[in-house]
């Protein structure tokens, strides 16, 4: 393991089987973090990024949740608090899609929407908050996007979602600050996941030409800001950090 800037650290990756979540799960314990591998249902997924993590001479726990339940959430971080003392850095990274036009959308897509992506940021920050305040320590990060800022087509809820993750952000960032528990966002624009792949290759053709850097991001590249702001942001609150190849400025 080298360039250990958090060790000694304890972290929680929400969603952390796949895509951006597991590059962030990666790369914190390449820094040197304890890290809790949350996952839905992708059992085998996390599975390997235990493993991975392992094998690099890292520590980590697997930990299935449901993090829009309120119970599971809470239970979620009170393991991994159990398990090693504390919670320094909580990244919320878990969310899902249901893309439609608004004059498609149904009453289930945009509730499934806000709760699996919203709804759990609240509960995991708030079932941290408590250990994060005795301990007098805490690094919060929120995966918000750019759809939150700029909109898209056919993803009112997905927007609607990530948008809120920015405020809730701001908010609890001035709550928070005399805590010591900073509180930022980092919005990715159109980044190289699963998500991505569902597109159509000429959609995506038309999303890269927007894109003034030319290609779409890495989830790695994503994966490094929130490292920064783990390990260097001790100034950092409040904030919204673009990942986004400059497609929003």
């Amino acid at each position: 393991m080298s360039n250990q800037r958090l060790e000694g650290r304890t972290a929680l990756v929400t969603g952390a089987a796949r895509g951006i979540g597991k590059a962030i799960a990666l790369r914190l314990a390449r820094e040197g973090a304890k890290v809790a591998v949350n996952y839905k249902t992708s059992e085998a997924d996390a599975k390997q990024v235990v493993e991975a993590i392992g094998a690099a001479g890292g520590e980590a726990l697997l930990v299935q949740a449901n993090v829009c339940d309120v119970a599971e959430s809470r239970g979620l971080v009170r393991r991994v608090a159990d398990q090693w003392g504390r919670l320094d850095i909580l990244v919320n990274n878990a969310g899902i899609t249901r893309d439609r036009s608004l004059r498609k959308l149904t009453d289930e897509d945009w509730l499934s929407v806000i709760d699996n992506n919203l709804h759990s940021v609240y509960l995991c920050t708030t079932a941290a908050m408590p250990v994060m305040i005795e301990q007098r320590y805490g690094r919060i990060i929120n995966i918000s996007s750019y759809v939150g800022q700029a909109g898209n087509f056919g993803q009112a809820n997905y927007a609607a979602s990530k948008g809120g993750i920015i405020a809730f952000t701001k908010t609890a960032a001035i709550e928070l600050a005399k805590f010591n528990i900073t509180v930022n966002a980092i919005a990715p624009g159109f980044t190289l996941t699963d998500m991505l792949a569902k597109v159509a290759p000429e959609i995506q053709e038309q999303i890269k030409a927007r894109i003034p850097m030319g290609r779409f991001g890495e989830p790695d590249e994503v994966a490094k800001v929130v490292v920064f702001v783990a390990a260097d942001g001790d100034y950092i609150t409040g904030q919204q950090i673009n990942v986004n190849g400059g497609i929003y400025m």
